[in-house]
C-alpha cells in the first residue's frame, strides 16, 4: 500500500522511460521523465489487459485515486468496460456541447455569413450575443420550449425594444429550423409565439406629402444659405428620389451628363450579397434640371471622387446627417421631413397628382418586385417610361416651386 510520502517522493531516473509504484487492486502511480505523476488502474476485460487513466498527482490525491479505482471496479463487476464507458461519456458530452443553442446558432452563422452582407451578418450575431445567449445559449436546443423562449423575448420587451423582440423571434426560428435539419431537435417553438408579443407600432419616415408644403420646401432649398454642395444634394434628392446613402455616395464616374444618366453600381444598392455581386446596375435617368445642377457643382467637386464630398476631406462622402441638419436649419423638423422622405414624397405625389404608372415608379425607386418573377424582373424595360417620368416630375416640382395651384389630379 502506498503512502502520501512515497507518492510525493517518486521520481523517474534519467536513464529510464518511466517508474511505477503499485498500491492495491491494480492501482499504481507512474512517474515520467518530464516529472509528471499519473494514476492508472490496470484491469482485464475480454481476456485483454487494459488500463484506465485516473488523473494526475497531486491534483488527484492517493485517497481520491482509490475512490476512482473502486468506482471503476464496480462498473467492471457489472460487465461494463470502464474505459469504453468513459469514451462514450466523452462523446456524449461533446455531442451535448455542440447541441447547445449557442453552438447551433454560431454554426448556422458560419455557414450563412458568406451569403449575407457584412452588416447583416454582424448584426445578426450581435443581437443573439446580447439578448439570447446569456439566457438560453448553454441550453440543449431540443430542451428549449415556447414558454422558455417567450421569457427571453419578454426581457427585451420590458426595456421597450419591441421591434428587436420580434426580430429575435424570427432569428431564433432560423436557428431552430437549422437544428431540425441537422437532427438536433424535432420542432421549432418560435412559430408558437406568433401573437404572443406586443405589436410593433410602425412609424413611416417623415415626408412632406402636400403639394403646397412641397412648394415651400423647394423654395426653402433654393434659398438655403449653407454650403452650396449641401443645397444641391437636397435638390438632387428631390429630383431623383433615390436612397439617401446612394445620393451622398454618388461618384462623378457614375454620371453621364451627355446621356443624362446616373448609373449606380449593383454593389451599392440595397440588395442581398448575391444580388450585389450578380445584379444589374440601377439606372437613374436625369431630368434637364438635375443635369443643370450637376453642371453647376462640377467646378466645386468635379476634381474629386464624390459629387458630394465631406467638408473636411474629398476622400469621403458627406455625412449621413448633413441633409437632415440642413432640413432642420430650414425649420423642417424630424417629424415633418427627412432625407429619406424625398422618396415618399415622390412616390405619393407622382400617383396622386400626376397619375403616374405605379410599376414605373417602383422601378425608379429600385424596389424589389414581388411575385413569381422576383429578382429576375427586368427593370430596364421601363427605361423609356422612366426618362419621361423623371422629366415630368422635375417640371412638376418647378410648378410647385413657383406656387402653382396643382392640388387636383393632373392627367398626363
Amino acid at each position: 500500500m502506498l503512502t502520501e510520502i512515497e507518492c510525493k517522493n517518486l521520481r523517474c531516473p534519467p536513464d529510464k522511460k518511466r517508474v511505477r509504484l503499485s498500491d492495491s487492486g491494480g492501482l499504481y502511480l507512474e512517474a515520467g521523465p518530464s516529472g509528471s505523476l499519473r494514476w492508472f488502474w490496470k484491469y482485464y476485460f475480454g481476456g485483454k489487459e487494459k488500463r484506465l487513466a485516473l488523473g494526475r498527482y497531486p491534483t488527484i490525491s492517493l485517497k481520491q485515486a482509490r475512490l476512482a479505482r473502486d468506482e471503476a471496479r464496480l462498473l467492471h463487476a457489472k460487465g461494463i468496460d470502464p474505459a469504453m464507458k468513459r469514451q462514450e461519456e466523452k462523446l456524449f458530452n461533446r455531442h451535448q456541447s455542440s447541441n447547445t443553442f449557442e453552438a447551433v446558432a454560431r454554426e448556422l452563422h458560419e455557414i450563412k455569413r458568406d451569403g449575407w452582407s457584412e452588416k447583416y451578418a454582424t448584426r445578426w450575431l450581435e443581437r443573439l450575443e446580447k439578448d439570447v445567449f446569456p439566457w438560453i445559449g448553454a441550453m440543449p436546443v431540443d430542451k428549449i420550449t415556447a414558454p422558455i423562449l417567450l421569457q427571453v423575448l419578454r426581457r427585451i420587451e420590458r426595456r421597450g425594444a419591441i421591434e428587436t423582440a420580434h426580430t429575435l423571434r424570427q432569428t431564433t426560428g432560423q436557428v431552430f429550423r437549422y437544428a431540425i435539419a441537422t437532427g438536433r431537435c424535432e420542432r421549432n417553438p418560435s412559430p408558437d409565439l406568433h401573437g404572443a408579443l406586443k405589436p410593433v407600432t410602425t412609424k413611416n419616415m417623415a415626408a412632406v406629402l402636400e403639394p403646397a408644403r412641397a412648394g415651400e420646401l423647394l423654395r426653402a432649398m433654393d434659398g438655403y444659405t449653407g454650403q452650396p454642395v449641401t443645397r444641391v444634394a437636397m435638390l438632387l434628392s428631390a429630383l431623383t428620389f433615390q436612397r439617401p446613402g446612394n445620393v451622398r455616395m454618388m461618384e462623378w464616374e457614375e454620371v453621364d451628363l451627355q446621356d443624362a444618366m446616373w448609373t449606380i453600381p449593383s454593389v451599392k444598392m440595397k440588395r442581398t450579397k448575391q444580388e450585389k455581386l450578380n445584379g444589374r446596375p440601377h439606372l437613374v435617368p436625369l431630368a434637364k434640371q438635375a443635369v443643370k445642377l450637376l453642371q453647376e457643382i462640377y467646378p466645386l467637386t468635379g476634381g474629386g471622387k464624390y459629387v458630394f464630398p465631406a467638408l473636411t476631406t474629398k476622400a469621403r462622402p458627406m455625412s449621413e446627417n448633413t441633409v437632415r441638419l440642413a432640413l432642420r436649419r430650414m425649420s423642417f423638423s424630424n417629424e415633418e421631413m427627412t432625407a429619406h422622405g424625398f422618396r415618399a414624397m415622390a412616390r405619393t405625389m407622382l400617383v396622386e397628382q400626376l397619375d403616374a404608372n405605379p410599376d414605373v415608379i417602383e422601378a425608379q425607386l429600385a424596389h424589389n418586385k414581388s411575385g413569381p418573377l422576383g429578382a429576375a424582373y427586368d427593370r430596364a424595360q421601363f427605361l423609356t417610361q422612366r426618362r419621361k417620368l423623371m422629366q415630368q416630375w422635375a417640371d412638376y416640382l418647378d410648378e410647385l416651386r413657383q406656387g402653382a395651384q396643382v392640388i387636383e389630379f393632373r392627367k398626363a
